[in-house]
């Protein structure tokens, strides 16, 4: 239920910057034996497209570098199949706290579909990035995401390549400059949980001590034992123990 209360955990932000880092270290050799870092930006494929063709039919000088990779969500589905209870809940500590915790409801499974869009004008340099890419993926590469299953929580994400897409036609006609794209389909399992309310904790506990049982049936009291936590300015876990012995039903 939407209960107004605003709450932004920045799940979908984070799964994207995780997986731009991924492919941000990618490196090609050129003729001449000059390494080049491979850019990488997130957007789709035909906003580099367009701008390789503008560029291009102005100035050969001012044209965007390739090779390069984009990546974009193109599809976010709920995962069923690692559903669990919607009514299961987690408490933990606050951090500012020690009479209350936080109660955060059970995440719930999404998989995010991401692009990744390798461009290129020379095959072998759109060779030498996918090359780079295909080792590390079998076809998974699991990286931790903190604060995805709840504060301070790092959880395991699956980052799945599904498919790739080779090129067997080029972008353009015959007397534009042709350019090789290469597609990865990837799956992410991404979680999203719901705002975080504090809940009051147990304060006190009171526990009654009883003897054998009588004939008649009863238990002969034996006394009260009384535990209290310590106020919200002494120390955590400072409790305070108070026992009462022969009590009867109308003691406090």
């Amino acid at each position: 239920m939407l209960t107004g209360t605003h709450f932004y955990n920045q799940t979908l932000k984070k799964s994207v910057s995780v997986f731009g880092t991924i492919f941000n270290n990618i490196r090609i050799v050129k003729h001449g034996g000059v390494e080049e870092r491979v850019p990488i930006s997130y957007g789709p494929r035909q906003k580099f497209l367009a701008r390789l063709e503008q560029s291009s039919s102005r100035d050969e000088h001012i044209a965007i570098k390739v090779p390069r990779m984009s990546f974009e969500i193109t599809d976010l589905s709920y995962d069923s199949s690692i559903s669990l209870n919607k009514m299961n809940k987690t408490y933990h500590s606050s951090s500012d706290s020690f009479i209350s915790r936080d109660s955060l409801s059970q995440s719930v499974p999404y998989t995010l579909s991401i692009e990744l869009n390798i461009i290129s004008k020379t095959q072998d340099e759109a060779l030498q990035i996918v090359e780079q890419i295909l080792p590390t993926f079998t076809p998974e590469y699991t990286v931790g995401i903190t604060n995805m299953n709840g504060p301070d929580k790092t959880v395991d994400v699956p980052i799945i390549l599904n498919s790739v897409s080779i090129p067997n036609e080029y972008e353009g006609d015959f007397e534009s400059r042709g350019t090789i794209i290469y597609t990865l389909s990837f799956t992410m399992k991404v979680r999203f949980i719901g705002p975080i309310a504090p809940k009051a904790i147990i304060r006190d506990v009171s526990t009654n001590l009883f003897g054998d049982i009588k004939e008649d049936g009863e238990q002969t009291p034996i006394g009260r034992v009384k535990t209290e936590l310590g106020s919200s300015s002494d120390t955590p876990f400072d409790f305070t123990t108070i026992t009462t012995f022969g009590f009867d039903d109308d003691s406090p």
